[in-house]
């Protein structure tokens, strides 16, 4: 409706907005590829609470970030290194919670790759293409789960068509 991809037509299911398409997605067609969501119990609340922290927490500090020191040069556009500082600063504390957490476990919803991990995936790729990488190394529970599922094959796969359009 906003005239945006992405988008996804299933039947008679029309969807927009990325969290969105993945969910329907991991929801319906579960028995097939990598089970990312849990339907129940306390693996359910720790996916929907940590998909939820990347959408509010994570993204859009990240993201301010990947504009600021990676596609602003890209359009001719200048670094506004205050905004840098203040998203840098807030990173910090995001990434301490991480660490906190991925110290008990592989992946942010337990030790299995889920859509909490697959929803970081874009903007961590654009964030690790700059500076503030250090901030991911200075954790080692960071830094192990940004790698691990950095190199997944799907998301090698994901690259591999970006660089083709």
């Amino acid at each position: 409706p906003f005239g945006q991809v992405p988008a996804l037509e299933d039947g008679y299911v029309k969807l927009f907005e990325s969290r969105a398409i993945t969910k329907y997605i991991a929801y319906n067609y579960e028995s097939k590829g990598t089970p990312l969501v849990y339907n129940k119990g306390k693996e359910m609340a720790d996916l929907v609470v940590w998909i939820e922290v990347e959408a509010h927490q994570f993204d859009p500090v990240a993201y301010k970030l990947a504009w600021e020191l990676d596609f602003k040069s890209t359009f001719g556009l200048q670094t506004d290194n205050a905004v840098v500082e203040e998203n840098e600063a807030k990173l910090v504390k995001i990434l301490d919670v991480y660490e906190a957490r991925l110290s008990k476990s592989k992946c942010l919803a337990g030790d299995s790759f889920t859509l909490a991990d697959l929803h970081h995936l874009p903007t961590l790729h654009y964030v690790l293409g700059t500076k503030e990488k250090k901030l991911f190394d200075e954790r080692p529970h960071v830094s192990a789960w940004s790698k691990d599922i950095l190199a997944r094959p799907s998301w090698g796969k994901s690259l591999a068509l970006q660089k083709q359009t």
